[in-house]
């Protein structure tokens, strides 16, 4: 297959991820990033005093400070108190601090009156924590501009009751480079699994790897296929109960060996360790598609720069399948309220404050998210080609769409899919080393 040639800019990219993965960087860059988080850690002190005592509020974020996210809230925080008078402290957690952290906090009484994390986590895993809010969305008639899809989606996870509130947007679909799809001749995207195998031999006979993937993203392939065949409830099943001999198993597992047999696969595909495939692969031009997050272009901005075209669709529709286009996994990041908050109003009140007009814009900005706020319709232009798909939407998966509701056989379904898009299986024996 034909290899395009590293540009200058992409190979000091590289250059520069290899030494930071290895503990290296600039000077300037190391002090920047160490300045930031001494600006934040005496900004939580200053704020301990005024909120631990009751009077403000403490808010526990799943980003890191310097993160993007982390460094719009903070700017918002700031904004609120000020505008306010209400003392907040900003606790910048990270994802493993939150997620390791946050519970043995609350079960300890910790004051904590806020909170965010996915919204499967938040309302599945800390659903017990965290307080009903529709009587506090109705009184500041928070709907009336909020994503209704994404809403809806809080209120299902929530049991029927709106227990979180929804920001930075997201939807898991096929992300691509249009320009190498301009150059196979492919002017519409594939509906349907047949589709998409004859888009891939387009893209193939131009000597562009088809599609792309890694460990940390191939079993959600298995996962929307085997949704798409039966639905999720049926698929989860099948992946909790072990029901390796349903014949949707071996479907799922033809349809991939036939792509893997015609060459529609990157040839790493059976090693590529997470971010090979978007980073190595994707972002540098020699792979066309890869099944992934809306966050995808903010994650390798710097290595395709501003004038790579993304484009996005559902995944495929597959042959008497229950489901179509119109279901993906999709959610966002959501915010709680503690149930043993002493301002829940306040609390609330700062929600609103991130999740409306120019913190969520700023958001969307400067993360290259999708903006929460209805009233907010000027998307990233990386992400233009997401808004349709995600208009489209009306059944929501949740992550992985199956593929990793049994947590015992992920590791070994993983390998196996590598294994199977790698040429390396066949699929019927795909199915024989799950049922061993």
């Amino acid at each position: 297959m034909k290899k395009r040639q590293l540009g200058a800019a992409a190979l000091a990219v590289l250059t520069g991820l290899a030494l930071a993965s290895c503990g290296g960087g600039s000077t300037e860059s190391a002090s920047t990033e160490k300045a930031a988080e001494k600006q934040a850690d005496a900004s939580e002190a200053k704020s301990d005093s005024s909120a631990e005592d009751g009077k403000g509020l403490v808010y526990w974020s799943m980003w890191e400070a310097t993160e993007p996210q982390g460094k719009v809230i903070r700017e918002a925080a700031e904004k609120f108190s000020k505008d306010t008078g209400i003392p907040l402290d900003v606790q910048f957690k990270g994802r493993t601090g939150i997620r390791e952290g946050l519970q043995p906090a609350l079960d300890a009484g910790s004051r904590i009156d806020l909170f965010d994390e996915d919204i499967d986590r938040v309302n599945k895993t800390w659903g017990d924590y965290i307080l009903d809010l529709e009587e506090l969305s109705k009184s500041h008639d928070y709907e009336k501009s909020a994503n209704a899809g994404l809403i809806a989606a809080c209120r299902e996870v929530g049991g029927g009751k709106l227990k979180s509130i929804p920001y930075q947007p997201n939807v898991f679909a096929f992300f691509y480079n249009q320009s190498l799809f301009d150059e196979a001749g492919i002017s519409e995207v594939p509906k349907t699994w047949e589709e998409l195998g004859e888009d891939c031999q387009k893209l193939k006979d131009k000597g562009y790897v088809p599609i792309t993937s890694d460990d940390a993203y191939i079993l959600s392939m298995f996962g929307y296929h085997l949704s798409r065949i039966n639905g999720y409830e049926k698929a989860s099943e099948i992946v909790k109960n072990g029901k390796w001999d349903d014949p949707s198993v071996l479907e799922v597992a033809k349809a991939y060996e036939d792509f893997a047999k015609k060459g529609y696969f990157s040839e790493n595909i059976s090693s590529n360790v997470w971010p090979a495939g978007q980073n190595q692969e994707l972002a540098l031009g020699s792979a066309a598609i890869y099944l992934n997050g809306s966050w995808l272009p903010n994650e390798v901005k710097d290595m395709t720069g501003d004038d790579f075209k993304w484009g996005c669709f559902s995944y495929p529709a597959v042959p008497g399948g229950k489901d179509g286009t119109e279901a993906s996994n999709y959610g966002a990041q959501v915010f709680a309220i503690s149930k043993d908050s002493k301002n829940p109003e306040a609390a609330f009140r700062f929600i609103e404050y991130v999740t409306k007009g120019e913190f969520d814009k700023k958001l969307s900005e400067e993360s290259l998210g999708i903006p929460a706020d209805s009233e907010n319709s000027d998307w990233p232009k990386q992400l233009a080609a997401v808004k349709p798909v995600m208009d489209s939407l009306k059944t929501r998966y949740p992550w992985a769409a199956s593929a990793e509701d049994n947590v015992d056989m992920t590791p070994i379904l993983k390998e196996n899919m590598q294994k199977l898009c790698g040429g390396e299986i066949s699929a019927e024996d795909f199915v024989k080393n799950l049922q061993k």
